[in-house]
């Protein structure tokens, strides 16, 4: 399908793309890689009268360590630079072995991270990872910059608390230790296709080695988004066992509520999360540092 008509402007800066946002008064929409927009659009699923472009915005692009020691993303980072960056897998290393599962190498060309985080879509990949890795989401509006929690900006399917006014501009992932264990897995029908249901996990090591720290996050077989508080609780403190890890899988398919569609019975997706969760606990418990 053909797009509906609409105006375009590609503003030079953060403040003018605001000012522009601001006064088309919610009927615009913002345009960082246009992956999931576009066909949005042709659809009439969103029917904007304006396209704010940020490829005009400096910065927007930038991969760097932060001061923290963490990972900083600009809004307009490509999965393909993420990819290509050494810096993302040595210091990122869940993120970089989730991102090989985002869609197709042509959509991982252009589709960016700000877009696919303002986007929300409870089975995408880089909601789930930010809220997993307990990432800020830096944003900027009329009343300057603020940075809000990824679970507290992803609050729906398709929903974000992003007014209409305001753009992200970056993302920026805590440190991560050289020794952490983690995983990702998920099940799609096809190669790049959504997943009907993933998970994304890391814990690291007290000095007696048992699991501290544990972080469990599920993507596909909800809602949103979000971490396994129930399984993160049953693993905290504990040495890793067959036994364990086969009670958190069984937790985490009694935690999940999904969707039923043409896709998948809930049943299935339940099935699905605690076959994946018990792969991933076991994988991140091999990994050799």
């Amino acid at each position: 399908m053909k797009l509906p008509a609409l105006d375009y402007v590609r503003p030079q800066s953060l403040d003018e793309a605001v000012a522009v946002l601001r006064a088309a008064g919610g009927s615009a929409k913002v345009l960082s890689g246009g992956q999931s927009l576009m066909p949005t659009m042709a659809f009439r699923l969103a029917t904007p009268s304006l396209l704010v472009d940020l490829a005009g915005l400096p910065g927007l692009d930038r991969i760097e360590v932060a001061s923290d020691g963490g990972l900083l993303l600009g809004a307009r980072v490509r999965w393909v630079d993420l990819e290509q960056s050494p810096l993302v897998h040595t210091s990122q290393p869940l993120v970089a072995a989730a991102i090989e599962h985002v869609a197709h190498y042509q959509i991982r060309n252009r589709g960016t991270v700000g877009g696919s985080l303002a986007h929300a879509d409870p089975a995408a990949e880089w909601p789930g990872l930010c809220v997993t890795c307990d990432a800020m989401v830096e944003v900027f509006g009329p009343n300057g910059r603020e940075r809000l929690p990824a679970a507290e900006f992803v609050v729906g399917p398709l929903s974000t608390c992003l007014a209409d006014d305001q753009i992200i501009t970056a993302i920026h992932l805590p440190a991560w230790p050289a020794d952490r264990r983690w995983a990702f897995r998920e099940f799609a029908r096809r190669r790049g296709d959504f997943a009907l249901a993933g998970m994304a996990l890391f814990y690291d090591l007290d000095a007696s080695g048992r699991l501290a720290n544990v972080h469990v996050g599920v993507i596909g077989a909800c809602q949103k988004p979000h971490r396994l508080t129930g399984v993160e609780q049953m693993l905290e403190g504990q040495g890793a066992s067959d036994a364990l890890f086969e009670a958190a899988a069984r937790c985490a398919a009694a935690e999940v509520d999904p969707p039923a569609d043409l896709h998948g019975s809930a049943a299935y997706r339940r099935g699905l999360v605690q076959t994946l969760l018990g792969r991933a606990l076991a994988e991140a418990r091999a990994r050799v540092h």
